[in-house]
C-alpha cells in the first residue's frame, strides 16, 4: 500500500490533501509541529474519519532525526510544513529561515538518503517574483488591472525573473531553489509549486495569512475587517480541492514535470480583489462587513495572477471550483460546523 508523507499536514492544506489521499485508500504520515493555532481540530477530524490508517508524528523538521524519521518508507513526500506569513518574517526573520530552509534542506537530505529516493512535491509562493512594481497597472475603482494585454490576459509566467523580497520570500525562494536543484544534482523527482492564495474548509484564517476565510470569520463573529492598502489588490483565488487534484497530478505525471516550478492558483477567471471578496462575503452574510483601512504592507503585490499554462499543458490541470462558488461553500462550512469563534479566537 502507498505510504504519502504530508508535512505540515495538520494545517488547512495538508489536511485536505491526507483526507483525499486516505480517501483513495493510500496510507498517510503527518508530521507537524502542531504551532499554529487551531490544527488540533483538524487532526481529530481525520482521525475520527480515517483511523489508524493516519499515521501522525508531532515533530519539527528543524531537527534532522525528525526529518530522517518522517520520509522511511514512504513514496511521496509533500512538503508543505512552512513559516507562511510574511509579517512573522519581519519580525523575526532567523527563525523564518530556520524553518523555511533548513527544516526543507534536511528533509531532501534525507529523501536522498534513502534507497529509493521519494517523490518530493514542495509548496513555494508568488512572493519569490517580488513586490512586481515594474507591472503598469491601472485602478478601475474597485481593482488593479495590468496595462500590458498578455498579463492582463494569462497573468505572470514562470518567465519572470525571481526576485525575493522581505525575508519570508527570500526563505520560500531558497528553499524553492534548492528543491530545483537537488533534481539537477541528484536525480530527484521534484517539483516546485509557486502558489497563489489558496482557501476552503479547515482554514484557520488570521490577519496575517488565509486571508479570505479570515474575512469570511471576522463577518461571521460579528467583528470588523482591517484592509492593508486601499483593497483594490487582486490576487487569483484558488479552492483547495482544485489545489489537492494538482498535487495528485504532479505526483502522477512527475517523469515529465520532475525538476520544473509551476505557477498554480485560480488564473484570471478567478482573480478577485480583496474588496470584492468582502462584496461577496456581505452577500452571503446578508450584510455588508465593517470594514476599514490602514498602511500598505511591506512586499504586498498590487496585483498577482497565475498564469497556468504549463503546468496546464503537462498534465490537464485546471480549476474547477469558481470563486463565487468557492466563497460561498468555505462560509457555509464556516457558518455551519466550523466554530467561528473558536477560530477567531484561536486566529
Amino acid at each position: 500500500m502507498k505510504r504519502a508523507l504530508v508535512t505540515g499536514g495538520a494545517g488547512f492544506i495538508g489536511t485536505n490533501l491526507a483526507d483525499r489521499l486516505l480517501r483513495e485508500g493510500q496510507r498517510v504520515r503527518i508530521v507537524d509541529n502542531l504551532s499554529r493555532a487551531g490544527v488540533e481540530g483538524n487532526l481529530a477530524w481525520l482521525r475520527e474519519g480515517h483511523g489508524e490508517r493516519v499515521e501522525v508524528m508531532r515533530g519539527d523538521l528543524r531537527n534532522r532525526s525528525v526529518a530522517t524519521e518522517a520520509v522511511r518508507g514512504v513514496d511521496t513526500v509533500f512538503h508543505l510544513a512552512a513559516q507562511v506569513a510574511v509579517t512573522t518574517s519581519l519580525a523575526d526573520p532567523l527563525c523564518d529561515f530556520d524553518v523555511n530552509l533548513t527544516g526543507t534542506i534536511n528533509l531532501l537530505e534525507a529523501a536522498r538518503g534513502q534507497t529509493e529516493p521519494p517523490t518530493f512535491l514542495f509548496t513555494s509562493t508568488n512572493k519569490v517574483y517580488g513586490g512586481l512594481e515594474d507591472v503598469g497597472l491601472q485602478d478601475t475603482g474597485s481593482r488593479y488591472e495590468p496595462v500590458a494585454g498578455p498579463i492582463r490576459r494569462a497573468g505572470i509566467s514562470e518567465d519572470r525573473p525571481l526576485d525575493f523580497c522581505t525575508p519570508y520570500g527570500c526563505s520560500k525562494g531558497a528553499a524553492d531553489q534548492y528543491v530545483l536543484d537537488y533534481a539537477k544534482s541528484f536525480g530527484l523527482r521534484t517539483a516546485v509549486f509557486r502558489m497563489s492564495c489558496v482557501y476552503g474548509p479547515h482554514q484557520c484564517g488570521n490577519e496575517d495569512q488565509g486571508w479570505v476565510a479570515h474575512f469570511a470569520i471576522r463577518a461571521l463573529d460579528g467583528e470588523p475587517i482591517v484592509l492593508y492598502g486601499d483593497g483594490h489588490q487582486v490576487r487569483d483565488v484558488l479552492f483547495v480541492e482544485d489545489l489537492v487534484e494538482a498535487f495528485l497530478l504532479a505526483r502522477e505525471n512527475i517523469e515529465a514535470i520532475g525538476g520544473g516550478a509551476y505557477n498554480i492558483g485560480g488564473g484570471p477567471e478567478n482573480a478577485v480583489s480583496l474588496l470584492e471578496v468582502i462584496e461577496r462575503i456581505g452577500e452571503l452574510h446578508g450584510a455588508p462587513p465593517e470594514t476599514s483601512f490602514g498602511p500598505w504592507r511591506q512586499g504586498d503585490q498590487r496585483y498577482y495572477v497565475s498564469d497556468t499554462r504549463r503546468f496546464r499543458e503537462a498534465t490537464g490541470w485546471r480549476p474547477r471550483v469558481s470563486a463565487e462558488a468557492g466563497i460561498e461553500r468555505l462560509y457555509g462550512w464556516l457558518r455551519e460546523g466550523a466554530g467561528v469563534g473558536d477560530l477567531a479566537r484561536a486566529a
